[in-house]
Order: C-alpha cells, then sequence, then structure tokens
C-alpha cells in the first residue's frame, strides 16, 4: 500500500492503519451510478476501498452533468453506460481497487447474486421498488444497507443493520409517495452531495469497526431552506414482514413488473425479454427510424418523438410517453413478443 496516498485519512485518529486495512479488505455494492452513486464512488474509490461492485440500467445524458460528478460531455457524446463510464473515471483515480460495472436493472431475481461475498450495500437509486428490494436482500443475508434519497434541496439517510436496528419498511411503508421526483421538481448539486457523503460516512464507520460512533437517526434535512432533523431508529414494527416476520416480499415477487413507468422522466421500461443482439436490431430499425449504436446499447429516433433504446440485456426504454398503452403499441409495433 501506498501510504502517502492515505496520508490524511491515516492521520484521522478513529481509522489510523487498523482501519485503513480494514477498508482495502471491502468489497462494497453501489445500486444506481446516477447523481448519489457518483458522488459515493468516488469517496469510496478514493478513500481505498477494496473492491467496488457497481450496476446502473441507464446510459448518460445531457442533463446528468449538472450533478453526476464522475461524467463529462465526451459521455454524452457517446451515450456510454453509467456503469461503463463510471468505472472508466474511478480506475483513473485509484489503480489499486477492484471495480466491477455491470449495465443492468437491479430485480427479485438478480439481487441475491449481486450481494454475494459483499459487506455493504449502498443505496444510489431513485425509485422505492428498488429499495425494498435491496432492503429485504440486505435483511435476508445480514448486510447493512446504507439509505439515501433526494430531491429538489432536501435529503434524507439512514444505515440500517439487520438485528440491530429497523429496517426501511418500518420507517417508509409502501404507500409513502409524494410523487416528487428530480425530474419532476428539480435537484441541487449540494443536496447530492451531502446525502451521499452521509451515506458513505456511516459505512465507514461500519467497515472500520467504529460501530459505536454510527448516527442510529433517520436524518432529513432541506438545504435551501436551513431545516434539518434526525429520528432515532426506534424498535422494529411488530409487523414487519421484512426484519420481523422475515418474509422478505420484494424477493417473492420473480421478475419485476414487465412495464415500468420511468417517473417524470417521459419514459417506459419493458422488460420481456431475457436477451436482445443489438447489431441483429440494427439491421431491422435503420430502415424506419434514425439509429445510433453503441456496445452497450442502440437507440432508434422515429418521427413521430418516440425514441427506443435497446438495451443487450433485454430492456427496452420507450421514450417519448408515460402511458403504458402507447409505449406497450410502440414496442409490440417495432420488438414484438
Amino acid at each position: 500500500m501506498d501510504s502517502n496516498r492515505y496520508s490524511r485519512q491515516l492521520l484521522f485518529h478513529p481509522i489510523q492503519q487498523a482501519g485503513q486495512d480494514k477498508l482495502q479488505n471491502s468489497s462494497v455494492l453501489v445500486v444506481g451510478v446516477g447523481a448519489l452513486g457518483t458522488v459515493i464512488c468516488n469517496h469510496l474509490v478514493r478513500a481505498g476501498i477494496g473492491k467496488i461492485r457497481i450496476i446502473d440500467r441507464d446510459y448518460v445524458e445531457l442533463s446528468n452533468l449538472q450533478r453526476q460528478m464522475l461524467f463529462d460531455e465526451e459521455d454524452v457524446k457517446k451515450a456510454s453506460p453509467k456503469a461503463i463510464a463510471a468505472k472508466n473515471k474511478l480506475e483513473k483515480i485509484n489503480g489499486t481497487v477492484e471495480i466491477e460495472a455491470i449495465v443492468g436493472n437491479v430485480t427479485a431475481d438478480n439481487v441475491e447474486e449481486l450481494m454475494n461475498g459483499i459487506d455493504v450495500v449502498l443505496d444510489g437509486t431513485d425509485n422505492l421498488s428498488t429499495r425494498y428490494i435491496l432492503n429485504d436482500g440486505c435483511f435476508k443475508h445480514q448486510i447493512p444497507f446504507s439509505y439515501g434519497g433526494v430531491v429538489s434541496s432536501r435529503g434524507m439517510n439512514a444505515f440500517f443493520l439487520p438485528e440491530k436496528t429497523p429496517c426501511l419498511r418500518c420507517l417508509i411503508p409502501g404507500s409513502s409517495n409524494d410523487g416528487q421526483t428530480c425530474d419532476s421538481v428539480g435537484v441541487i448539486a449540494p443536496a447530492v452531495d451531502m446525502v451521499s457523503s452521509l451515506q458513505v460516512t456511516e459505512t465507514f464507520k461500519y467497515l472500520t469497526g467504529n460501530e459505536n460512533a454510527l448516527r442510529n437517526t433517520l436524518r432529513t434535512f432541506d438545504i435551501w431552506f436551513n431545516h434539518q432533523y434526525d429520528i432515532k431508529l426506534s424498535k422494529p414494527k411488530t409487523d414487519c414482514p421484512t426484519c420481523q416476520k422475515k418474509e422478505y416480499p420484494a424477493l417473492k415477487r420473480g421478475m419485476e413488473d414487465i412495464e415500468t413507468v420511468l417517473c417524470g422522466r417521459n419514459s417506459v421500461q419493458i422488460h420481456q425479454k431475457t436477451s436482445l443482439n443489438l447489431t441483429k436490431w440494427n439491421d431491422k430499425l435503420l430502415p424506419v427510424s434514425s439509429v445510433k449504436q453503441t456496445p452497450f446499447l442502440l437507440k432508434a429516433e422515429f418521427e413521430q418523438g418516440i425514441t427506443l433504446v435497446l438495451f443487450s440485456d433485454g430492456r427496452v426504454l420507450v421514450q417519448g410517453t408515460e402511458d403504458i398503452v402507447i409505449a406497450r403499441s410502440w414496442y409490440d409495433r417495432y420488438i414484438g413478443s
């Protein structure tokens, strides 16, 4: 180990050499490499985490650059998958960290495999359904879950420890959704940085053996209107199907719903096939649309304002509508069953 690289971190008394060694022997999973995920990964890699597994289903767009710190205009031009673009940047920051990048969707079918060999799962997602899958997988396999959420100038964070704290489902029931997303009401980058920094700090405490320093609260804040609250993580709900009944409902549904509206993004994701040959679909769609293919995805733009984005793992984004019926019509017309 190059001690000079981590010299300032080694001087921090709660970490020192023993803590640094623990970080370098740790493996984490970061789900979602967008606003939260890029900041999380940046901190983890610079701090010398041993291995980081990242997964993201999306590609880089111009609107991402305002807050997603690992991407640049070249990634936009290439329509680079976020997981791959993040890996490329992170390896330039710290070549000693093992980085595994996966372009794909987290589902009940693959989440347990993704968590194999992982010490902490960090949440960089933007939807409650995926967070429930992560929450249930973590509590089933006794893996800490570093939760974070941000929208507008507001953020929240908690670090959930199986058998020691309640779980996400105890604090945020399925009906808790005000419909606001970064794509509908916006977000400012400093709020993103604060949430992800809190997520990583609690993760560092746990991985370096400083569990006594864990905050053990759900922290919420609004940095624009100067509000901050801490809610103590109390006893779990006695009827919680995850951490008390151990039913793990989010893991029992099999494959994710075939059709998923990406709220605020004017897109519908349809995941009906297990794989797509992008070269084959390039040839099929070229006569009827403007096609751009990369090694990871294919974009087919139609004159009617609809774009189909095909991924090799079988997913298709129908961009230009949030109406499932319309999206399904376009999918069936050009992709089929």
